[in-house]
């Protein structure tokens, strides 16, 4: 990514909209970002915090992975992005699996999971125990060159757990 583009993940503006309502919990999506990754291309795609992806579209989602046979396996990492007074960096990381049969027109994915991943996103956890190697090299590929400044500023918790393995 070119220096001059402009860095896809969301930054925390003071004017930020929330999710939730009265005597709800507020859930401030405003500095929350999504990748997906397939094998070993990982690429920012925002539809995913509204199940809007590219991949999603046209797909009825079950809740029994034995209902979806065959298919592709996805990642979906949630990123959230926060701002420390040397500037902005990758503050929490949290993956989960979805799987989809393009053919049937049917995907799997655990809701449950992906809205806690997504919470640990945001509570700045580091959670990607299920990436296999060959998945956290794309995602360190894409965070590093989609802001090299923001991977240098984001913590060694996160740079170690998608370190590549010897």
């Amino acid at each position: 990514m070119s220096r001059n583009k402009k860095s896809e993940f969301n930054i925390i503006r003071g004017d930020s909209t929330t999710h939730g309502g009265y005597h709800t919990g507020t859930l401030n999506l405003s500095n929350l970002s999504a990748v997906l990754i397939e094998g070993d291309e990982a690429r920012i795609d925002l539809g995913l915090i509204h199940a809007k992806s590219r991949v999603e579209r046209g797909i009825k989602f079950l809740s029994n992975p034995d209902e979806v046979p065959g298919g592709t396996e996805y990642r979906v990492v949630w990123v959230a992005v926060d701002r420390k007074e040397e500037g902005p960096y990758y503050a929490g990381v949290a993956a989960c699996t979805m799987r989809v049969n393009r053919e049937i027109r049917r995907g799997w994915k655990n809701l449950a999971d992906h809205v806690n991943r997504m919470d640990d996103a945001l509570k700045r956890r580091i959670r990607v125990e299920e990436l296999n190697d060959v998945e956290r090299g794309a995602l360190r590929r894409l965070l590093m060159e989609n802001d090299p400044d923001m991977w240098k500023r984001s913590s060694d918790e996160l740079k170690e757990a998608l370190a590549a393995e010897s």
